[in-house]
This record gives structure tokens, C-alpha cells and sequence, in this order.
């Protein structure tokens, strides 16, 4: 699979915020060709057709330009068949806490009636129900007993099966993962957010969590090309009522 082909797809992906809004076009280019875990997710079809997206956390709503820029390019007949097609989901809603990059994320998705941003507090919205739920590198941010509190309620929002797509670091005394903090902090306040603290787990603490909420989990290194220590878990979650 061309790695070139995804660069492209991620420029048009980013192209689509404001062109007067230079930090997001900037960020989205950088971060969508520069992170392994967006190209992953398209080529593993880890959001499959059909779907109910939810996306906590979502920021500018990355995942969802990047969606929407393969959807488009497909349709234009430009599409690398050495990938797999890209999905067309039923409904796509992010929640993020940052009025500005709601803003930007209702920007990047037009006039798609599929995709709906709203600013909310994941600790505390509503969720609905959802086929797939994706958290890319937010639950570090609320404390561990919300963190429960988040994981449980996406349970209850995949009662009739789904998977949770979350990506967090592993937390341990390697150089990898205090430089994976040090960057978080840094583009964290660059976007104006202030931490005063990271609620970070290990590898096995995430996976026993997610496996005493019923999740079949498997766990995917997601640091490829980076000096981060990230990992992408994929929990499937099947109802037993």
C-alpha cells in the first residue's frame, strides 16, 4: 500500500479547513501523515461501512476529514485499489470541549449531513448509541475514576455490539514515554488547554480494564516511525442480553 497515496489523501484531508486558518491545516497535515494510527484505521477498515461513528474527544475532527476526503476522492474514480474502499458511515458525531475546534471540525465536514460536532463534556453528555466508538489520546486527561465512568457509558452506548477504537500510551519509566508526555503537554498548551496532571495507565492496566467491562480486546503498537509509546486497542464488545 502507497505510502505516497495516503501523504496526498491527508493534504486534501487537511486542505479542507479554512485556508486563513493556517495553525489547523498545518496540524491536520502534520498530524494525520505523521501518525500511524489514522492510516491504520483506514487500512485494518476498522470503521466499517454503515457505521454510527462516535468520536470523544474529536478535537477538529480529523478522523472525519480524512473520511471525508477518501469518500470524495473515491467518488472522483482517483482511488489507490491497492486500499481498501473507504467506508460510507450512516452517522458521524464528534464531541469535543473546545468551542474553536468544533468550529473547525463542522468547517472540514461541509455540508455532509452524515457528520454532526458539538461542544459537550464527554464526562458528562449524553452518548447515544454508536457501532463504533473511537478515542484517539483523550482519557489520560480526566481523572481514573472518570475514565471508568467514560468506558462504562460506551459500553451502554455499544449494547447491540460494536467495537471501541482507543489509542493510549503505556505507560511506563521509558525515555518513549516521558517524551510522549513532554509533547502532549507542549501541543496541549499550544492549543490552550492547561494540565495540571495525566491519569496514565500501563498497557496491562488498560487492558484489564477494558476486559472486566466484557470487551474482547487486542492490542496494536501504534508508534511506528515515531519516538512515542502508543498503543491502538481495539475492544469488541458483545451484548449478552
Amino acid at each position: 500500500m502507497s505510502d505516497a497515496f495516503f501523504h496526498t489523501l491527508a493534504k486534501e484531508a487537511a486542505s479542507l479547513y479554512p485556508a486563513r486558518d493556517r495553525f489547523a491545516r498545518h496540524f491536520a497535515a502534520g498530524k494525520l501523515k505523521g501518525d500511524p494510527a489514522f492510516a491504520h484505521l483506514l487500512r485494518a477498515q476498522l470503521v466499517r461501512p454503515g457505521a454510527r461513528v462516535l468520536d470523544l474527544g474529536c478535537g477538529q475532527g480529523m478522523l472525519a476529514a480524512l473520511l471525508r476526503a477518501a469518500r470524495e476522492r473515491k467518488e472522483r474514480g482517483d482511488w489507490d485499489s491497492s486500499w481498501p474502499a473507504p467506508p460510507a458511515v450512516q452517522r458521524y458525531l464528534g464531541i469535543e470541549l473546545m468551542a474553536t475546534d468544533v468550529k473547525r471540525a463542522r468547517h472540514a465536514a461541509g455540508p455532509d449531513g452524515h457528520a454532526t460536532f458539538v461542544q459537550g463534556d464527554i464526562r458528562t453528555i449524553e452518548f447515544g448509541h454508536a457501532d463504533t466508538v473511537v478515542i484517539l489520546d483523550v482519557l489520560h486527561y480526566v481523572s481514573y475514576e472518570e475514565q471508568d465512568e467514560i468506558l462504562e457509558r460506551v459500553r451502554a452506548s455499544l449494547s447491540g455490539g460494536g467495537v471501541l477504537l482507543v489509542r493510549v500510551g503505556d505507560e511506563s519509566g521509558s525515555m518513549r514515554f516521558r517524551y510522549t508526555l513532554f509533547i502532549d503537554r507542549l501541543v496541549m498548551a499550544l492549543r490552550g488547554h492547561r494540565l495540571p496532571r495525566l491519569y496514565c495507565r500501563s498497557l496491562a492496566r488498560w487492558m484489564a480494564t477494558l476486559k472486566e467491562l466484557g470487551f474482547e480486546v487486542v492490542s496494536t503498537p501504534m508508534s511506528e516511525g515515531t519516538p512515542f509509546a502508543n498503543v491502538l486497542l481495539v475492544a469488541r464488545y458483545h451484548s449478552h442480553g
